[in-house]
């Protein structure tokens, strides 16, 4: 059976208000406090359907959050995919061509091919070069507990844990292995590397209000914990934290790839457990309270089945 449509509660309205930033590069918005303080970039639409970060780059814009000290970068990032919405197809815009959120290599930025994402990339490569602190806003296809994404470099580490919202990490030790991703470009993906934290927040489910809700709130958290804006006091203390880390990244290999079972996410195998069959090759887990996360709501050969973790 073909999966179930998704519930639309969150609009997506036009975003050509927002083209004309002052950076010189479309849909980036650069606002300089005259204290010193850190440069952080918030990025939205990495993906075309994950409207979540829409939803806090705008209020960001909207609301008049300007820094106190330092920097403030906020960006949309692939906006021609987002304009490619349809409502009967609400999946289908999440790239035109290219994974914008694997393209962020020197080997891909500065190599002969072309498409709208390499085109935006290379674009938005000198913005997110520049900033020192980095939060890029994704959703989920599923309707799971949000989660943080992030190389496991202690930086990273201690900025999600004083944070505390999502209360969920999911930790890279040695990357996606499958592209490279945003929060990796250049210096922010070296761990001796004197860069400052990059991250990515999954926020839930993409077109949910309460995973807009969570992408404002994150947002003004990330700014809050560098200085650039007043802390709310009413943000709670952080409470327990779970952590993941990630063992594989299991692609989609041929048009025959079953999961064993249906999945949402964070179901857990024991050790040689059967997950999924691609065409005559068996994923198993490979350690037991093997957790998987962001398992395809619909495989598609080329781009990832599955990511297979342990908690920590």
């Amino acid at each position: 059976m073909p999966p179930t449509p998704p519930l639309l509660e969150v609009t997506q309205p036009d975003l050509s208000a927002y083209r004309q930033g002052n950076t010189g590069v479309d849909y980036v918005h650069r606002f300089e406090s005259g204290q010193s303080g850190p440069h952080v970039l918030i990025n939205a639409l990495t993906h075309g359907n994950e409207i979540c970060g829409m939803v806090a780059a705008t209020h960001l814009l909207d609301s008049g959050v300007r820094p106190k000290i330092g920097t403030l970068t906020v960006s949309f990032a692939h906006v021609e995919a987002y304009n490619a919405f349809d409502p009967a197809q609400p999946f289908e815009n999440r790239q035109l061509v290219h994974n914008l959120n694997r393209v962020w290599s020197d080997e891909w930025l500065d190599g002969p091919e072309d498409s709208p994402e390499l085109r935006r990339a290379r674009e938005l490569r000198p913005v997110v070069a520049a900033a020192d602190h980095i939060l890029d806003i994704h959703s989920t296809s599923q309707p799971v507990a949000p989660f943080w994404v992030y190389p496991a470099f202690a930086r990273n580490t201690a900025v999600a844990l004083a944070i505390g919202r999502p209360p969920i990490h999911l930790l890279m030790p040695k990357g996606l292995g499958s592209g490279t991703p945003l929060i990796q470009h250049g210096r922010h993906g070296e761990d001796e590397s004197p860069a400052g934290a990059a991250m990515v927040v999954e926020c839930g489910q993409h077109f949910l209000q309460a995973t807009a809700d969570l992408a404002t709130v994150v947002s003004l958290d990330f700014l809050a914990h560098f200085g650039l804006i007043e802390r709310d006091p009413a943000t709670p203390a952080p409470g327990p934290q779970q952590r993941f880390e990630l063992l594989e990244t299991r692609m989609v290999k041929t048009e025959e790839f079953r999961f064993a079972r249906p999945l949402l996410g964070f179901e857990v195998f024991a050790k040689g457990e059967l997950i999924a069959t691609d065409g005559t090759e068996e994923i198993r887990a490979p350690c037991d309270d093997c957790t998987v996360l962001m398992p395809a709501r619909v495989p598609i050969v080329g781009r990832e089945a599955v990511y297979l973790t342990r908690p920590l």
